[in-house]
């Protein structure tokens, strides 16, 4: 892992198993709006917010209980090129440590000196540092409803 990709870690008291079964669950705490499988190996599935950020994504590593890696394909902002996410992947990994399992987000790829960055790694704080969070301890994430945004107002601007 590059110092530069971003990465968001999270520690909860639930087995490896319910917390990588909650990462891989998408919809359930990053967006409803996403089509397609995200937990299969070689799947493609597309991601949307609202008419800001639309991606196409494929399943490249699919290790349960460990490890799952999204590369992006496409990708599009209203408020930049969009070329900064594409052919970046985002990777999760779950390890146990000291008797807690420890869950790890790192969008390899997105880079401090992208313009996308600051609003990209503020949403990917809410998303893991709170959305995640909660799915895996509480089974109820807080993913961006169909057509509404569930962001703070400070990451809603460009959302990841």
């Amino acid at each position: 892992m590059s110092e530069h990709d971003y990465t968001a870690v999270i520690t909860v008291e639930r087995s490896r198993q319910e917390a990588f079964d909650a990462a891989v669950d998408l919809r359930a705490w990053w967006s409803e709006e996403i089509d397609g499988d995200t937990d299969r190996l070689g799947a493609e599935f597309t991601y949307n917010y609202m008419d800001t950020h639309r991606c196409r994504m494929r399943v490249t590593e699919y290790v349960p209980g460990r490890r799952v890696a999204w590369l992006v394909l496409e990708n599009s902002f209203v408020f930049t090129d969009g070329a900064e996410w594409v052919d970046t992947t985002i990777e999760i990994d779950i390890a146990e440590r000291d008797g807690k399992t420890e869950v790890c987000l790192t969008h390899r790829g997105l880079l401090p000196q992208h313009d996308c960055y600051d609003v990209c790694s503020k949403s990917w704080d809410f998303y893991v540092g709170r959305s995640l969070l909660d799915s895996i301890t509480t089974g109820h994430g807080h993913p961006n409803a169909r057509g509404r945004a569930n962001l703070p107002a400070e990451a809603a601007v460009g959302a990841a």
